[in-house]
């Protein structure tokens, strides 16, 4: 690749061999960057209805549902749940390929509940017309979380497993037949730095080494299971991971990438990979946990990006017990 025109930018350069996904809520960046997919969050769609452009969508979510029979408690969860397939609509509207939508974080550890709203989030598309072929349900990559998507994968309900920090993490999702995992590079790299006080460019980036190890563990035993790098820091992270499956990317990186000039080489190759020097691993759910445990990274990201997504579900549900008393 490296005698590819330089005229075309790094962003037009890494479309050539990595599907790229917006990693945003908002509209206008997806029809500026032209994305194949789209990617949202708890965070994302909690920053999203605080602006004017989307608060219809957060008024029409509350007023389909005046009148119900819910509880107090109840309610807001309901009306969540139908904001995010209104925003997930509104984006398939957009990209011609899938939406990532959330389970709620709080829902992490417990199996039985995940698979519930998993049937539930993709039923409402349905109701509506969408095919359950263009969504992706978001779920912790927990073991819990893991075990669920392996029950509703078998029932054509493809996953996104996100908040993923570690290989043994990766494993059990592959093993469970899921259709994607999330790795997230950005928060990685920011446990490091935090913890040595080192600043990590391009290859020697932890982040980026976590996704070299998915990649290749995933390509060399044959997994179907797509890798997409998620949560980038700088645009090195995201051309360090050219090749990659699938990268999901904020609309500022995007800008940058298309904004930049040069020569992008391929980083990560699937027969490259299938030569690696790798040991199979067997991950039970004891193996999981304690492989985790001993992963202090892993398992302090883990935690805080749930506790951070519930926390946002939380101010979510704040904000619409206020418009339902307004």
């Amino acid at each position: 690749m490296s005698n590819i025109a330089t005229a075309l930018s790094l962003l037009d350069q890494l479309k050539e061999f990595t599907t790229v996904v917006a990693d945003t809520g908002d509209f206008g960046s997806i029809k500026k960057y032209a994305p194949q997919d789209a990617t949202t969050n708890p965070t994302l769609i909690f920053k999203a209805v605080q602006l004017a452009e989307y608060k219809p969508l957060l008024e029409k979510a509350i007023a389909d549902n005046r009148g119900s029979a819910l509880s107090s408690s109840a309610l807001p969860k309901k009306i969540i749940d139908d904001l995010l397939i209104l925003f997930g609509r509104e984006i398939l509207e957009i990209v011609p390929g899938r939406v990532s939508t959330e389970v709620d974080a709080r829902l992490s550890f417990d199996t039985e509940a995940t698979i519930q709203k998993a049937r539930y989030l993709i039923g409402l598309y349905e109701k509506l017309g969408t095919p359950r072929e263009r969504i992706l349900i978001k779920i912790a990559s927990t073991w819990e979380g893991a075990k669920a998507a392996e029950v509703v994968q078998k029932e054509g309900i493809n996953c996104n497993l996100t908040l993923m920090f570690s290989l043994p993490q990766a494993i059990a999702c592959a093993d469970a037949g899921v259709r994607l995992i999330s790795p997230f590079v950005g928060r990685i790299y920011d446990y490091y730095k935090a913890t040595t006080g080192r600043e990590y460019r391009g290859a020697e980036d932890p982040g980026v080494q976590s996704v070299n190890r998915i990649y290749d563990y995933y390509k060399k035993f044959g997994y179907g299971t797509q890798v997409m790098g998620a949560s980038f820091r700088n645009v090195s992270q995201i051309t360090e991971l050219a090749g990659c499956d699938l990268l999901t990317i904020s609309p500022e990186l995007l800008q940058e990438l298309s904004e930049a000039e040069g020569a992008l080489d391929r980083k990560l190759d699937p027969e490259v990979a299938k030569q690696a020097d790798i040991e199979r691993i067997s991950v039970d759910e004891k193996t999981y946990r304690w492989l985790l445990n001993e992963d202090a990274m892993a398992t302090d990201k883990l935690a805080d990006g749930i506790r951070k997504f519930a926390a946002d579900i939380v101010k979510l549900e704040k904000i619409i017990a206020a418009e339902i008393a307004a």
